[in-house]
């Protein structure tokens, strides 16, 4: 038996935050010193690196759940399904409920229990929890879905990644340009026939990669406060994503027995356009293949990285026909992947 996407939704925050808005903040370098250039040099550099012009943040009066709740409302029109129906809620995050004005991650109770509780669904049998495994955790979502639904758990899953970062980046940190908030969803049920999950990968890496994303205090140190943010190591990350994310995504076509000219997409995590493409080529070159046209559809220019609500997002956008030279027909075979703090990487293989 296989798993299957039956609907999938998304929620993209109204407020625009451009790069140009970025001219006046005060970058330092780690240590609190000021950069060497100005922040006009700063912007073009990292336009250039990482393709993003704009991102989205949420309303000051939402938090993740809330935006989870409003993807996971969208699935399960698209799929048309009794909510009362479903057997597990999967919220994928990494920093919880977080306020505007910042503060600490709220996670007690669990941001499963506050979308189950925020679509009204009554079914205590309906079973809800978090997944904490960095930017790969709605893939992880997914694989899990599939094993409840492969063993006989579960006839119905909702996998939700939904992510506000804007509430937990330091404003002295260049770094804070890439991030973004939103959400992405999916209803996942046995498949009737051919269409399903059908080859996966996952692995996690610690030995010198577990702190490669991680957080810290600003790079102010003259804030008198103890708020930690999100900091990154980006030249290791760029490095480890290029070794070891192909291997994975071949992994996952290895194991689905399915030739590489029958791929039509990869859905990939948006998290750096160049660091994207590269890791798509050096996939094709495992296969002595140059890379497709089309192959990879991108919403990092305008949406930024929002973390684990990147890949159901831009799925979602393609499934509803709102890119541009992009489609999935029935019968299509495409490919999630992801990589993370943890660091971790995984890919599915899924033929629609």
């Amino acid at each position: 038996m296989k798993a299957k996407i039956t609907g999938v939704g998304s929620y993209i925050p109204d407020v625009v935050r451009k790069n140009e808005e970025f001219l006046n903040h005060e970058f330092l370098n780690n240590d609190g010193t000021s950069f060497g250039s100005d922040n006009e040099t700063i912007i073009k550099k990292f336009v250039a690196i990482t393709g993003i012009e704009e991102r989205r943040y949420i309303d000051d009066s939402l938090y993740t759940s809330d935006i989870a709740a409003a993807a996971a409302r969208n699935a399960i029109a698209d799929a048309k399904t009794d909510m009362e129906s479903i057997d597990f809620i999967i919220v994928a995050h990494n920093y919880g409920d977080v306020k505007a004005d910042g503060g600490s991650s709220d996670m007690v109770p669990s941001l499963g229990t506050r979308v189950k509780q925020k679509l009204g669904i009554k079914n205590p049998a309906c079973v809800a929890y978090d997944i904490l495994f960095g930017c790969p955790g709605w893939i992880l979502g997914l694989t899990q879905a599939d094993s409840f639904i492969k063993s006989g758990l579960a006839k119905k899953v909702l996998v939700i990644g939904a992510e506000a970062l804007s509430r937990v980046v330091d404003p002295h940190d260049r770094d804070s340009m890439i991030y973004s908030d939103g959400a992405g969803a999916v209803i996942v049920e046995p498949s009737t026939n051919d269409s399903g999950i059908i080859g996966q990968a996952t692995a996690t890496y610690t030995e010198e990669e577990a702190y490669f994303i991680f957080n810290e205090k600003s790079y102010n140190i003259n804030l008198d406060n103890k708020t930690q943010y999100i900091k990154m190591y980006g030249r290791r990350i760029y490095n480890f994503a290029l070794s070891k994310v192909p291997e994975g995504m071949k992994t996952a076509l290895d194991q689905a027995g399915v030739d590489i000219h029958e791929l039509k997409k990869i859905f990939i995590h948006q998290a750096n356009e160049k660091m994207d493409e590269a890791i798509v080529t050096r996939f094709y070159k495992l296969y002595d293949m140059e890379v497709p046209q089309h192959i990879m559809p991108m919403i990092i220019h305008k949406l930024g990285n929002s973390s684990v609500a990147t890949v159901p997002t831009v799925m979602d956008l393609v499934i509803k026909g709102k890119m541009e030279n992009h489609k999935v027909e029935k019968g299509d075979v495409v490919m999630f992947a992801s990589v993370g703090a943890g660091m971790n990487i995984n890919a599915i293989v899924y033929r629609y």
